[in-house]
């Protein structure tokens, strides 16, 4: 019986680790690469520049992409200048709302949930998030969009982060009378492709970077918001995360067999 548990063990262990790097050890967190931000730190930091620039023997090079390289590598007719640019024209104008001219025709929008797996297109994304104006819920409601970067492995690509806050103290959020609460979020990572003659093809936001921050049970998008006031949508994808039985399982199997493992080495 202690050899199975111990085979057990291992074998959490080895699932464990596919599921993180799957990036599905928590349904709620969007897998987005860390390096994409050294260069827009590096920018701000320039004074520090050689924190990034280190040729200490500790730091193995080999693990970290020369973003400078790729971009250079880049034959798209936008620079990462005017593709924030255009960015930040996009968000001004209620997210394309007001100026439709702005999105493609092949526009796509996705959300971790949201639209499925190929996103709602330019049509269905114009007639709901038009139909949808959070500020009359939430008057104070402020985005915090900031750390605009291009992506060095996908021409065209801006990534972002948001952190939004509001009050509940306008109309009412999704049909319920206003409760005076507050929200915050957890930082989301979000994106806009661009296509080589400015428009923009695809609109990806929501995906929790630290589900641990804010207060919405680290949840994205209008789910976020929703818990926090106490109004939570009732579906299991507008809830916090919550492990299943398998997976409480294979963690209670893993952590018996640790410490059988630890019991059997001291005697």
């Amino acid at each position: 019986i202690t050899r199975r548990i111990l085979d057990g063990a291992r074998t959490m262990k080895i699932i464990t680790i596919i599921l993180l790097c799957a990036g599905y050890i928590s349904p709620s967190l969007g897998f987005v690469s860390n390096a994409h931000n050294f260069k827009s730190l590096s920018r701000f930091q320039s004074s520090n520049s050689n924190l990034y620039e280190s040729s200490s023997p500790q730091i193995d090079q080999s693990i970290f992409l020369d973003e400078e390289a790729e971009l250079a590598k880049s034959d798209f007719p936008l620079s990462e200048a005017d593709l924030i640019l255009k960015a930040k024209e996009f968000l001004s104008a209620g997210q394309g709302i007001e100026r439709p001219e702005l999105l493609s025709e092949k526009f796509a929008f996705m959300g971790p949930v949201v639209g499925g797996p190929t996103g709602l297109d330019r049509e269905a994304y114009l007639k709901a998030v038009g139909g949808f104006k959070i500020e009359d819920a939430f008057p104070d409601f402020n985005p915090r969009f900031h750390h605009f970067r291009a992506d060095p492995l996908d021409s065209g690509r801006i990534w972002f982060t948001t952190v939004a806050s509001g009050t509940d103290n306008g109309t009412g959020f999704l049909g319920n009378k206003p409760t005076g609460k507050s929200f915050m979020t957890p930082p989301q990572a979000m994106s806009l492709k661009f296509s080589e003659d400015g428009k923009v093809i695809k609109y990806t936001i929501g995906h929790v970077m630290e589900r641990s921050l804010g207060n919405t049970g680290g949840l994205g998008g209008i789910f976020g918001p929703a818990y926090a006031i106490g109004k939570p949508l009732p579906i299991p994808e507008a809830q916090p995360y919550k492990p299943s039985k398998r997976f409480r399982l294979l963690q209670a199997v893993g952590s018996l067999g640790s410490w059988l493992e630890k019991f059997k080495a001291k005697n």
